[in-house]
């Protein structure tokens, strides 16, 4: 019951749909940790429970390893179970935005759903996972991942003012991030005509790699309210077939003062 009182909490927070449940209960800040503090936090062998953002579903976890992120393994069985239905029953390198409870804490995270290296548990789950923090990196790379990141914004509650303030070029890598882990909602905020476009782009393309060809000074980007990018696109369809295409890529903007978007029919169109 303690569990279902704090969830209450949670999805009341991310909502903001039961402002009188949220007036009842104590104060539940989300807070985006960086990953240094994290550290301390959730030393080796730190149980902590995990709230997926999207389902709401939750599952308990212990860390084992990690240094540059957190290398965790569910619990039980039942812990699996769970997890893995939050990815549709198959395991995914997907990224998703979760939430990190762990002493009456809630920290914005991320994690990818592919089991992977050792494990050490009796929980039919083959190997560990990963779970990110803000700062966070992966093993081979020096920078933070930017689909951990943009999953931890998201869970922070603050991936809007990130998009907001992102330039084209920035854009065009968060839809490569959407159409790469088939994230409709994600694509939907960064697309222009986003009620159809978003969906039709996901049934068409499974993969895609997106090469820049014309860069624009970043500091003559603010008077603009549109452009047209030529780049090259390697993408890989539904049906498996691979392509490869110099297409010319409009973003725009309603107005000065408004987020840069994709605009989704011409994308559509230049995909055929």
């Amino acid at each position: 019951m303690l569990f279902l009182f704090r969830f209450i909490m949670v999805v009341s927070l991310l909502t903001v749909c039961f402002p009188k449940a949220a007036e009842a209960m104590p104060d539940f800040n989300i807070e985006i940790v960086p990953w240094e503090q994290v550290e301390e936090i959730i030393p080796n062998r730190t149980y902590f429970t995990i709230i997926d953002v999207e389902t709401g579903l939750s599952f308990k976890v212990q860390r084992r390893a990690g240094n540059k992120h957190a290398d965790v393994q569910p619990v039980t069985k039942k812990d699996t179970k769970i997890m893995k239905s939050i990815y549709g029953g198959k395991w995914s390198w997907d990224r998703r935005a979760i939430l990190v409870l762990v002493h009456d804490q809630l920290i914005a995270a991320s994690m990818n759903g592919m089991p992977h290296g050792a494990g050490a548990l009796q929980n039919d789950f083959p190997g560990h996972f990963c779970v990110h923090f803000y700062g966070s990196t992966t093993h081979k790379t020096p920078t933070p991942d930017l689909g951990h990141k943009i999953m931890i914004l998201k869970a922070g509650g603050v991936l809007d003012e990130f998009l907001y303030k992102s330039d084209p070029y920035e854009l065009i890598r968060v839809m490569e991030i959407a159409v790469n882990q088939h994230d409709e909602r994600l694509l939907s905020k960064v697309m222009s005509n986003n009620d159809i476009s978003a969906k039709e782009i996901l049934h068409k393309v499974r993969h895609i790699e997106v090469t820049q060809k014309s860069i624009l000074p970043v500091e003559d980007l603010p008077v603009l309210v549109g452009m047209e990018l030529q780049v090259s696109v390697k993408w890989i369809q539904t049906d498996q077939t691979q392509q490869t295409k110099s297409i010319s890529l409009i973003v725009r903007k309603e107005a000065v003062e408004d987020q840069w978007k994709l605009d989704g029919q011409s994308f559509l169109s230049m995909m055929e």
